[in-house]
């Protein structure tokens, strides 16, 4: 359900309850709360039967398995492990997170995040966790890259019988600035270097590329020219600019990546420069690089 649709069912649900439930609920503590809620849940529960979970199980697009071959993703995401520095850390993360985790830091609706009853929501995007890790560990590190594959899970409709949780490989790398945009640049040059290893070596037969957008930032698109560039010099996975994107302005600063298959006909990851361990840590200094790639979007894309 989008932001569009969600005032008007809050108010037919609250329009429905008894005069005085909302402020009642609001004035219970959280931990009074959560209890409230898994009373009901429990409840609830106790009533379902086999058949109706069987009826779930086919209709709701959150459970239904995902179509893509777990055999072919592990020996897929096996090598795109091996293929990492030995300075990156690899982390499993949890299937949930703190509520919150998702909105706090990146400009998304909280709305598109299926959130638990225990002050957790489930894991949607695994650099914003990421970013909370590396901000912790930032305090004992001078700098700090970190890898992750995880299967997410969103509540926006995709459409097309696309599935509502996918698998995702992250990086997330963060570092104090050093000015000039020389530390963005050194981030940059990391990223890209890595995805252009996994995808000459995973598909080269499938066209890959990738795309850099700068937005409204000189001192980037300066550091794009003298240093990352030539650092990617070569056109096996050639790095394409792409001016024209707007998606993604204000969720990433300065900078925003693309990753396509099929002679850019195919999105299968995505990336750019935050400003999340800045805010995590309350440090203006801190400079942060995300990126990801869908992995089951690269075996598709093989496959074709």
């Amino acid at each position: 359900m989008d932001g569009d649709e969600l005032p008007g069912a809050e108010r037919r649900v609250w329009a429905a309850m008894p005069a005085g439930t909302r402020s009642a609920l609001a004035g219970l503590s959280g931990a009074d709360l959560r209890t409230l809620l898994l009373g009901v849940a429990r409840d609830r529960a106790a009533i379902v039967r086999p058949p109706e979970v069987v009826r779930r199980w086919g209709q709701d697009r959150f459970v239904r398995p995902a179509r893509a071959d777990p055999r072919v993703l592990a020996r897929v995401e096996a090598r795109m492990w091996q293929l990492l520095p030995a300075d990156v850390a690899g982390v499993e993360l949890s299937p949930v997170v703190p509520v919150g985790t998702c909105s706090a830091v990146a400009p998304v609706s909280q709305n598109r995040i299926v959130t638990t009853m225990r002050a957790s929501e489930v894991l949607s995007d695994p650099t914003n966790a990421l970013a909370i890790e590396a901000a912790v560990r930032r305090r004992r590190q001078s700098e700090v890259h970190l890898a992750a594959a995880h299967r997410v899970l969103r509540a926006q409709d995709f459409g097309s019988g696309a599935s509502a949780h996918f698998r995702l490989f992250a990086l997330v790398s963060s570092a104090r600035d050093t000015g000039s945009g020389g530390t963005q640049a050194r981030l940059l040059v990391r990223h890209l270097t890595y995805w252009r290893t996994v995808l000459a070596e995973l598909a080269p037969a499938a066209a890959p590329q990738l795309h850099v957008t700068t937005f409204d930032n000189r001192v980037i698109r300066e550091r794009l020219a003298d240093t990352v560039r030539p650092a990617l010099a070569g056109d096996v996975v050639p790095l394409v600019d792409e001016p024209e994107r707007s998606r993604g302005r204000g969720y990433y600063t300065g900078c925003a990546l693309r990753i396509t298959a099929l002679g850019g006909g195919l999105e299968i990851g995505d990336g750019g420069l935050t400003d999340w361990t800045a805010r995590l840590s309350g440090d203006a200094k801190e400079r942060c690089l995300v990126s990801c790639l869908a992995t089951e979007r690269l075996v598709d894309g093989l496959s074709r």
